[in-house]
């Protein structure tokens, strides 16, 4: 055979086999670095639950849409896909559902789609109890779990699923070859560790503004603004879009159904790239850590424009970043995942018994907060009968010399500062609410003698084993050191100085 035909016949085999989206760049003789962003509307309607709370609630009105966004990144031997979902969290059924549906469409690996929930307290009924999962526990239980609770909502939970999946296909088959950057920013004015030790010697979440009975912060904050911004390789001006990770939990609530913070980080950014720049934000280990100063002389600004300050400065902290990264080529792209069992706490039969009892006296005459939390306890009781042990996932996700490392939980925020310590990538990402959703994991000193406070609440939603934390720890650093990072791109370098120096300026002082 001719080697001429035989090169072109090999081209046509190339061209056939490659993923829609990632076929061979013609410039380069194979695919190389391609970048790809898509986003899909999933705004709940007007009347549905507000999932956020322990309780029913409804959303009245509608202040911006809902979304999902996601990125594709591929180095022509694999692919990767990061998605943010503006949502409370993420069922782990629905990850795994999604993940199988977007691998049979475009090839990407399962295990190799990371999807972060925004933990938006503004979004719709995704997560929490599915209708009829307590359909075998007692008439007390049903009631409880189903007209007490948030309830997910089935034909939004399958509306968000088809969204989640046509974003990361359109993403993969818009994928062109581009340019990328990374870097990293500080906002240091607009998240706030909401847990304090106080005089007493314990560990208080929110104590209020003010209160005279608070020492210190009971744990960091973590100010680092982490980006990945992507352009089209033949248009350097336009931004395909960009990866954002930020720790602060979405409670700014602006009024109504909304993205929370993220829509003004999304308007910060697309201000000067322009609206067509997709915007995915993934959520940082933030489940101690609020847009609420308990120390602040001040007091709180109203729902919006907290959302406002909040988005607006960490948006501009993240286009700060993107004007100063230099684009280069972010390979490789690489995926890891560990998957296993971690108990529930179990309550002691004392309390389970004097939570049945509170459920089932005048409601009218109990304290609303003890009442809820005993609610949740005879939940959690009956949960544990058909599901003592919880699927975690903790996954590693490269794009060159920055690897995201998610957990599916309320992380708290030491634990994602101990990742970035020790993942041995110069730019490492946490992602908390990622591919499930496990409540609550702190830390094990806030089980201890000086902790306590809200997060350590045995519910229904949290109720992991105290050593959670370090397994999920451990494990995503275990992850990430079988990935090897990238290069950073940098600018050129200047040749070595061998002229002189400016001639306007090479001159002594002419004082005369």
């Amino acid at each position: 055979m001719c080697w001429r035909v035989f090169v072109w016949m090999s081209a046509l085999v190339l061209l056939a086999t490659a993923p829609a989206g990632f076929a061979a760049d013609p410039s380069a003789g194979t695919p190389g670095f391609r970048a790809g962003f898509a986003e899909r509307d999933i705004t709940p309607a007007v009347g549905m639950e507000a999932p956020g709370g322990y309780g029913k609630a409804r959303h009245q009105s509608v202040h911006d849409a809902c979304k999902v966004r996601a990125a594709v990144f591929g180095d022509g031997q694999g692919r990767v896909a990061l998605v943010g979902i503006d949502a409370l969290g993420i069922r782990r059924d629905t990850v795994l559902k999604v993940r199988k549906a977007i691998q049979e469409r475009t090839g990407i690996p399962a295990d190799a789609i990371l999807i972060g929930a925004s933990h938006s307290h503004s979004s719709g009924p995704v997560v929490w109890t599915m209708p009829g999962e307590f359909d075998d526990a007692s008439d007390l239980v049903k009631r409880l779990a189903y007209d007490e609770s948030t309830i997910v909502d089935p034909k939004y939970l399958a509306t968000v699923e088809k969204a989640l999946i046509d974003a990361v296909c359109a993403a993969n088959d818009q994928s062109v070859t581009a340019k990328a950057g990374v870097g990293k920013g500080v906002e240091s004015t607009v998240a706030f560790n909401r847990r304090f030790l106080m005089r007493d010697g314990r560990a208080v979440t929110h104590p209020g503004l003010g209160n005279p009975e608070i020492v210190e912060p009971a744990g960091p904050v973590d100010p680092e603004v982490g980006v990945i911004g992507a352009w089209d390789a033949k248009d350097p001006n336009k931004l395909l879009g960009c990866v954002v990770n930020f720790a602060c939990h979405a409670t700014t609530s602006p009024g109504g159904i909304s993205a929370n913070y993220i829509y003004y980080l999304e308007k910060a950014i697309q201000g000067y790239y322009g609206k067509d720049a997709v915007v995915v934000f993934l959520a940082g280990a933030s489940g101690d850590i609020t847009q609420v100063d308990n120390r602040s002389p001040y007091q709180y600004p109203s729902g919006d424009r907290w959302a406002q300050i909040v988005g607006g400065k960490v948006g501009a902290e993240a286009l700060k970043v993107l004007l100063t990264m230099e684009p280069g080529v972010l390979v490789p792209v690489a995926a890891r995942t560990r998957v296993w069992e971690i108990p529930r706490r179990v309550p002691d039969p004392e309390r389970v018994k004097a939570a049945l009892a509170l459920v089932q006296s005048d409601r009218a005459k109990a304290d609303p907060t003890e009442w809820t939390f005993a609610k949740e306890t005879v939940v959690l009781d009956a949960l544990l009968k058909r599901e003592p042990n919880v699927k975690v996932e903790v996954q590693a996700v490269q794009v060159g010399p920055a690897v995201f490392v998610s957990d599916p939980a309320e992380y708290f925020c030491r634990y994602g500062l101990e990742i970035k310590a020790g993942s041995g990538f110069p730019f490492t990402f946490p992602v908390s609410l990622a591919n499930g959703c496990a409540g609550y994991v702190p830390t094990e000193e806030a089980f201890g003698s000086h902790g306590g406070g809200y997060e350590t609440r045995l519910t229904s939603y949290s109720n992991l084993d105290i050593t959670a934390g370090n397994q999920m720890r451990d494990a995503g650093i275990a992850l990430a050191r079988q990935l090897k990072p990238g290069a950073v791109p940098e600018p050129l370098r200047r040749p070595p100085f061998t002229g002189k120096p400016w001639p306007y300026g090479y001159v002594p002082p002419q004082v005369k």
